[in-house]
């Protein structure tokens, strides 16, 4: 016999529901960059392995975001896995109206045109494949065309609206 799930307050599902269960998922943590008439970029936590052969990823982003435009037309976009070290990256990647690229944001011009930022643990840079709708979002596939996995350290993970380290 299975123990029957304490069903005594369930909630009706909505964006506050949702967001009280993705609490307490913990997740990687990653910033997309894509190259418009100046960069853009913004953290994600809905990074995805899609499929490996072809080599693809996928993230979401909201369709309000100061980033959506250019995204929205980039032929390729850049993928960064942080490190535990780079939780001040992740905040200014995640504020509204931060200047992303200045200092102390270190980036070089990558394969493509798209801005690639120094110190992360890995990085590609993609070509979007898809713009899937998604409510308020958009779903973009893209295929990993070239990147590095060689950075040094520890992965940076969001879970219960913060970031985080792993634990030993």
């Amino acid at each position: 016999m299975t123990a029957t799930p304490d069903l005594s307050t369930p909630q009706l599902a909505g964006p506050d529901l949702l967001r009280s269960v993705f609490r307490q998922h913990a997740a990687g943590v990653a910033v997309i960059t894509a190259r418009g008439q100046d960069p853009v970029g913004f953290t994600a936590t809905s990074l995805a392995s899609v499929s490996a052969e072809p080599p693809m990823i996928s993230f979401g982003i909201g369709t309000g975001a100061s980033s959506w435009p250019v995204v929205s037309r980039a032929e390729h976009v850049g993928v960064h896995i942080l490190g535990e070290h780079q939780e001040g990256l992740a905040a200014t990647f995640a504020r509204s109206g931060a200047d992303r690229f200045g200092a102390p944001t270190r980036w070089f011009e990558g394969p493509h045109g798209v801005p690639v930022l120094h110190g992360v643990l890995a990085w590609l840079v993609c070509r979007t494949v898809a713009r899937v709708p998604a409510g308020d979002h958009r779903v973009v596939l893209a295929e990993a065309v070239v990147g590095d996995p060689a950075g040094a350290g520890r992965p940076l993970l969001y879970h219960q609206g913060r970031f985080n380290a792993l634990r030993d």
